[in-house]
């Protein structure tokens, strides 16, 4: 489990294959590895990823395909910066909201401005996703936790605040970029709890769909 707020931006320094899986090499730049052990979690650009290597400057994880399919790692390259957290402990500030590093898809930056000192994105989400989304609620954009400031359809606008810009890789971020998305996991609990007994019942899902697309949950 993770808070959303990131402690540190590294690099990956190399991608490589493994059958149809990949290793994943990071540069950590200024997070502290001193109390990472191998089978630690660390949100890499918000996807929670196991060590199992440590070489001194940084880890080394293994990336399943699953996790290739749904997240923007598909195109990432050596040199790709990424934004990074360690697990949290019990005595952590609670200082975002809940984060999983359990991405559920692919995102895209369509609008960028400056408004005063801040940076305002518009983020297009899969249709799938749109029902999760509110105004005022959380997402996770690259495992950054983020207040959503508007809705439109499967759209959704965040204000940036110059420290966030400073700490993260969103200063970077221009029009076209693709970006981890993590829904609030409150809001897709709640959608599966909806269902009762139902939910033992392989139609589950196309019950689901049907009140969405109702209206019934938003």
């Amino acid at each position: 489990m993770f808070t959303g707020i990131i402690e540190a931006v590294g690099t990956i320094t190399a991608l490589t294959p493994k059958g149809e899986d990949i290793s994943v090499t990071v540069a950590s730049g200024d997070l502290d590895l001193g109390d990472v052990k191998l089978g630690d979690s660390i949100a890499t650009n918000g996807v929670c990823l196991t060590v199992v290597q440590l070489t001194g400057h940084g880890y080394v994880a293994d990336l399943s395909l699953e996790t290739l399919k749904r997240t923007a790692f598909v195109d990432y390259k050596a040199g790709q910066v990424v934004n990074l957290e360690k697990a949290m402990l019990p005595t952590t500030r609670f200082g975002g909201h809940m984060v999983s590093g359990h991405v559920d898809n692919v995102g895209e930056i369509i609008e960028r401005q400056h408004t005063g000192r801040a940076i305002e994105f518009w983020v297009s989400a899969p249709d799938h996703l749109a029902k999760y989304l509110a105004e005022k609620g959380s997402v996770a954009i690259d495992g950054i936790s983020l207040t959503i400031n508007a809705i439109r359809g499967n759209e959704f606008k965040l204000t940036i605040v110059p420290h966030t810009a400073a700490e993260t890789t969103m200063e970077a971020f221009k029009v076209g970029r693709k970006v981890n998305l993590e829904v609030d996991v409150i809001a897709r609990y709640l959608e599966r709890l909806m269902l009762g007994d139902k939910a033992a019942d392989k139609q589950s899902e196309v019950t689901m769909d049907l009140l969405a697309r109702s209206g019934f949950l938003g």
